[in-house]
């Protein structure tokens, strides 16, 4: 596991897309070079099927216990940036896509599977191949460099947080490859300077929040006069589309947001901000991605409700129809 992202992170550097697979104990193993990758901005894509955890865990079995260990894997002030696909035809869109936002923002991303995406046979339908240029994002060629006074590896440019890099092999003399894990300046000098600290992370906050704008949009459907919405992700959403269709034939109307990605869009805010209470449904016994939406949105903590469920099984419709019906019932169902 630890060779597997140790080649990743090396390709990357060197201008290749490459890409590793793992579940909860091999992530574990990748934390520190996880966060080599962060801090240096190399692109790279790690793939996690998900498992029951803790330690072993149960190996066979499913669950969305990743959620926060990911989010900020390694040491100091890290930030990583995470997908969920919740079916088969995301599955090989976001194999594809992760290495577009890698590429754009110079940074690790995670694609959050699980077990049951994973492992299951599943029914799909024909895959859509991208039509697009790949997106190989700030790469300065020699023709670029001749262009321009002067390179820094670290410098934002352009206000959004998202340095230029060049890539092994260019030819020109403003052309550097190297980078840094330690403390650096934006030359990716060594640098022990609090001013030059202060600066670099304060410009990896700012590329965290330009990486919103690259990020999938959750998927939404609402039903008109709704006030009482729930959020899932990933592949407890068949479970819950057909909870809904059930709440829905008792008369309870309850719109539905599906996450796909972390750092949250502004759509995520917006359907937080408008109800006035949200379910968070989720296979851990945490309620991790609900702890994530209130640090997230802290000022609208109290609307968000944990429904976590953990046991090893894919969620069931039946759980979530039957755990909502029962504290709706205390709301009144409202």
């Amino acid at each position: 596991e630890i060779a597997a992202i140790g080649m990743i992170v090396g390709a990357g550097w060197a201008g290749a897309r490459a890409m590793t697979t793992t579940s909860g104990p091999g992530l574990s193993l990748m934390a520190e070079l996880a966060g080599l990758a962060y801090y240096t901005e190399i692109p790279i894509v790690i793939w996690d099927v998900q498992r029951m955890g803790p330690s072993t865990g149960l190996p066979t079995r499913t669950s969305q216990g990743d959620i926060l260990f990911t989010r900020f894997l390694g040491h100091g002030d890290t930030q990583q940036i995470m997908l969920f696909p919740g079916n088969i035809e995301e599955c090989f869109e976001f194999g594809w896509r992760s290495f577009d936002i890698a590429e754009r923002l110079q940074a690790p991303i995670f694609v959050l599977s699980d077990l049951d995406l994973g492992m299951n046979l599943w029914m799909s339908k024909p895959f859509d191949y991208p039509d697009q240029p790949m997106d190989r994002g700030k790469v300065l060629t020699a023709e670029d460099l001749e262009k321009i006074e002067e390179f820094a590896r670290y410098r934002d440019v352009d206000g959004d947080g998202i340095p230029y890099r060049t890539l092994p092999g260019t030819d020109h003399p403003k052309a550097a490859y190297f980078l840094r894990g330690s403390g650096h300046n934006e030359q990716a000098l060594y640098s022990e300077r609090p001013e030059d600290y202060v600066a670099n992370l304060e410009r990896l906050d700012l590329k965290y929040e330009t990486a919103r704008g690259y990020m999938p949009k959750p998927v939404i459907e609402e039903t008109e006069g709704a006030n009482v919405g729930l959020i899932a992700y990933g592949s407890v959403d068949p479970a819950v589309n057909e909870a809904l269709s059930r709440l829905a034939a008792q008369g309870m109307k309850i719109n539905y947001l599906r996450l796909r990605a972390v750092p949250f869009t502004d759509e995520v805010h917006e359907f937080i901000r408008k109800h006035d209470r949200i379910y968070v449904v989720e296979m851990n016994t945490n309620g991790q991605m609900h702890m994530l939406l209130r640090l997230e949105v802290p000022d609208q903590a109290t609307k968000l409700i944990s429904l976590a469920h953990n046991d090893g099984l894919p969620m069931s419709a039946r759980w979530v129809t039957e755990t909502v019906l029962e504290l709706e019932g205390g709301n009144d169902g409202q």
